[in-house]
C-alpha cells in the first residue's frame, strides 16, 4: 500500500532538522557580514553605532572606518530543502560581549572562527573557547581589501591550529566563498562526530 504525500489532509508534516552554526572571531572580522550574505532571510543584527563611550575599550587599530558593532548577536537561516534549516548566530568579537557566548553556544554543531589578518591575534579568544568546549571549528580568514595576504600554512602557523581543523581563505561578501566556509565546518564536525 502506497503511503499518502506529505502534503495530504490529515497527515503531519515532518519537522526539519535544525542545526546551529555560530560565526565568531575578532572585532571587525566580517561575522555580521559573513551571516547578512548567506541567508535566505533578512538577517537579524542588533548593530549600534560606535561612540565616544567605547574610546579606551573598543581597540579599532586596522579597523579605523568600522562604525557599528554587534551588541547581542546575528542571526540568519538557510533552509535546504525539507530535511534542513541552518540557524546562523554571529557572536559579539567585543570583550565586553563575551558573557554571552555561553548562551549563544548551547547547542551548536559547530562554529566557524573568521580571522582577519590585520588583526590575527584578535581570533585567540575564539580559538580557546571553542577548544575549550570540545566544540568543532574552523578558520576562516576573511581577505580584506588591501589587507596583506598569506598563506593557509603561515596562518595556521601563526594560531598554532593542529592540521585536523580546517583552515581556508573566504570573502565574507561573497555567497559562494561563505556557503564553502559552512559546507566545510559542517563535514568537519560530522567527521569529528564520526570519530567519537
Amino acid at each position: 500500500m502506497a503511503s499518502a504525500p506529505s502534503s495530504a489532509p490529515g497527515t503531519r508534516r515532518r519537522m526539519p532538522t535544525a542545526i546551529k552554526i555560530l560565526v565568531a572571531g575578532g572585532f571587525g572580522a566580517g561575522k555580521t557580514t559573513l551571516v547578512g550574505t548567506v541567508s535566505e532571510t533578512k538577517p537579524l543584527r542588533t548593530e549600534e553605532i560606535l561612540t565616544d563611550r567605547g574610546v579606551g575599550v573598543d581597540h579599532l587599530d586596522g579597523v579605523e572606518t568600522k562604525k557599528t558593532t554587534t551588541v547581542a548577536m546575528d542571526f540568519g537561516r538557510i533552509t535546504f530543502g525539507e530535511e534542513f534549516v541552518l540557524y546562523l548566530f554571529g557572536t559579539p568579537g567585543q570583550e565586553r560581549f563575551w558573557f554571552m557566548w555561553d548562551e549563544v553556544a548551547l547547542g551548536a554543531l559547530g562554529a566557524v572562527v573568521l580571522a582577519d589578518t590585520r588583526r590575527l591575534a584578535d581570533c585567540f579568544p575564539a580559538i580557546d573557547y571553542f577548544e575549550r568546549r570540545g566544540t568543532p571549528f574552523i578558520v576562516a580568514v576573511n581577505c580584506f581589501e588591501g589587507a596583506q595576504r598569506y598563506e593557509v600554512t603561515d596562518v595556521r602557523q601563526a594560531l598554532q591550529i593542529p592540521p585536523e581543523i580546517p583552515v581556508l581563505l573566504c570573502d565574507a561578501r561573497s555567497k559562494e566563498s561563505s556557503k564553502e566556509v559552512l559546507i566545510t565546518l559542517v563535514q568537519h564536525a560530522m567527521r569529528q562526530r564520526a570519530a567519537r
